[in-house]
C-alpha cells in the first residue's frame, strides 16, 4: 500500500521545519552571505588560494571591531556618569524636601530658645547638629554686609556710620543645603542714608 507523503494519518505529524531569517549568524557575527560564500569554518571553498586569510582584510576587521568595542565603551563610560550624576540629584532633592519640612520646626524651637527656655536650648543644638550632617547651612549673621541674595530686608535704619548696608539683627533665619538656598534670612538693615 503506497502512502501519499501530504496525506496525514492518524497518530503521524508532518515534520516540523524552521528556516532562520536573519541576516547576521548569531553565532559567529558574521553576515550570511559572506558565510554562504564561505564554508562553516568562514574559510572560502572552491578557491585554492582562500585557505591562507588577507592580512590586510584581517587588519581592516581588527580596526571595525577595536572601534565598535571603543564606541561602546564610551556609550557605557556615559551611562554610568549618568546614572552616577541623576542618583545625587535625586539624593539631593530629597534633602532639600526633607529639611525644608523642618524648618519651621527649628523657627518654633528657636523661637523658645530666644524666650529662655533651657530645654528648647538643648533641643535646638542637636537639631542644629543633625541637621548640618545632611548639608543645612545657616544663612544671616548681624554685622555681615547685606546680600539681595540670601538676605530679604525687613526693616532699614539709616546709619551715618559706614559706607555699605549691613545685617544690624537677625529676625529669621535663613537656610542654605550647599549652593541651593531653602530660604533667605529675615534682617533689619543699617547703611547709609538714601540721597535725597
Amino acid at each position: 500500500m503506497s502512502r501519499d507523503p501530504h496525506l496525514r494519518h492518524q497518530g503521524e505529524r508532518s515534520p516540523v521545519v524552521v528556516r532562520d531569517a536573519r541576516r547576521t549568524d548569531p553565532v559567529i557575527l558574521q553576515s550570511r552571505r559572506r558565510q554562504d560564500v564561505s564554508g562553516p569554518d568562514g574559510v572560502g571553498q572552491g578557491h585554492p588560494d582562500s585557505d591562507r586569510a588577507d592580512p590586510a582584510r584581517l587588519r581592516e576587521e581588527i580596526a571595525d571591531l577595536t572601534e565598535d568595542l571603543q564606541r561602546v565603551k564610551a556609550e557605557y563610560d556615559n551611562y554610568r556618569k549618568r546614572v552616577r550624576r541623576d542618583r545625587l540629584a535625586v539624593r539631593e532633592i530629597a534633602v532639600v524636601n526633607v529639611l525644608t519640612g523642618l524648618l519651621p520646626v527649628l523657627d518654633v524651637v528657636e523661637a523658645a530658645r530666644r524666650q529662655g527656655d533651657d530645654a528648647a536650648e538643648v533641643l535646638f543644638d542637636v537639631l542644629e547638629e543633625r541637621l548640618a550632617a545632611l548639608g543645612l547651612r545657616t544663612v544671616g549673621a548681624a554685622g555681615e554686609p547685606f546680600d539681595p541674595n540670601t538676605h530679604e530686608a525687613i526693616d532699614y535704619c539709616a546709619s551715618g556710620a559706614g559706607q555699605e548696608a549691613v545685617c544690624a539683627e537677625v529676625l529669621r533665619h535663613g537656610y542654605r543645603v550647599g549652593d541651593r538656598l531653602l530660604r533667605p534670612a529675615q534682617v533689619s538693615v543699617a547703611g547709609p542714608a538714601p540721597a535725597a
